[in-house]
Formats: C-alpha cells, sequence, structure tokens
C-alpha cells in the first residue's frame, strides 16, 4: 500500500506522523491487498465554528475511492475517528462485493454454477468441476432440461449439491443459460 501524508498550513507534528503510521498497519494487517493506495491529508482551517483542523483521507481500492474527512480541535482524535469510519466504509464495500459475487455464483440460495469436466451417457453419469476446483458427480436422472447424449465436455451447468454415500453428487442438474 502506497501512503502519501500532507500537512497544510501547518507542519507535521511526529506523533501524528506515529498514529498515521499505526493505523496504516492495522489497514495492512486487515485490507493488506484491498487499499493500494492510502493519501492522509491534515490541514489547519481557518474555520472557528469546525475548530482548527481538517483531516481527510483518501483510500483508493480496486474500482473505487474513499474519502472520508474530519473537522475539529485536536488532530489526533480526529486521526483515529477518520480511520474508524475508512475502515467501516472499507468493511462494507468488501461486504457488497461478496454478495455481489454470491449471486454471480449463486442464482438461487443453495444452487452452484459449474461445469461438465466428463460425461459417460452409455454409463449414465458424469462430472462437473465446481469454481473451487471439486468434482462432483451426477447421474442422468438428475438431469432437468438436457438428455445425457446432448451434454459435451465443457458445458455450463447449474446444479443442487448434496452428499451422497461416496462423497458430493448433484441432486438436479440445469444447462446454464
Amino acid at each position: 500500500m502506497e501512503l502519501k501524508v500532507e500537512a497544510r498550513n501547518v507542519e507535521l507534528k511526529k506523533g501524528w506522523q506515529i498514529k498515521i503510521e499505526e493505523e496504516k498497519e492495522k489497514l495492512l494487517k486487515n485490507y493488506a491487498s484491498f487499499v493500494l493506495h492510502l493519501r492522509v491529508t491534515i490541514e489547519a482551517t481557518t474555520h472557528h465554528k469546525e475548530g482548527g483542523f481538517e483531516v481527510k483521507i483518501v483510500a483508493s481500492v480496486p474500482n473505487d475511492t474513499v474519502v472520508v474527512t474530519r473537522k475539529g480541535d485536536k488532530v489526533r482524535p480526529l486521526l483515529i475517528e477518520a480511520f474508524d469510519v475508512l475502515t467501516l466504509q472499507l468493511k462494507e464495500i468488501l461486504r457488497k462485493k461478496r454478495k455481489i459475487k454470491k449471486h454471480i455464483d449463486s442464482p438461487m440460495d443453495g444452487d452452484s454454477f459449474g461445469v461438465i469436466n466428463k460425461v459417460s451417457p452409455h454409463e449414465s453419469y458424469g462430472f462437473i468441476t465446481t469454481f473451487d476446483e471439486r468434482e462432483i458427480y451426477f447421474h442422468e436422472n438428475a438431469l432437468k432440461n438436457v438428455e445425457m447424449d446432448d451434454l459435451m465436455e465443457g458445458d455450463s451447468v447449474i446444479y443442487g449439491e448434496s452428499f451422497g454415500d461416496k462423497g458430493p453428487q448433484a441432486s438436479w442438474v440445469r444447462i446454464a443459460k
């Protein structure tokens, strides 16, 4: 993660720099490959009612940018609050990404996508390879909208997984459209 710290209209104090480094380490621990770039700006402002300082954190993440701004009298509490808010926003972005990925991988709860990797029409069975590289057995009786003779290796399918006598198996299989 690339970090850039700027101070405007104020000298950057060593205590602030240490706190920023501590918060950066927390982010690296939890979001190492997610946060690409981090910029922290501390500015002395002339806004009497809003306090004398503004802390702004800009974090670049894949396909997005998160900006957190806090204003107040003391920089250290502003840094803590701003990094806390940033952490919450990063958690929310990741939660949404997982939710979107789940909907892509599973059109309905319990359904999964896979690819036919072996078909034995004469023996009435085949195998599906899942996206996490597992092999799922299926029998011709599990087929929903296709005949065994029409299946080919490489066909994308949606299936419901259950556990059979010899391991994971598909309780039903449909061609993915």
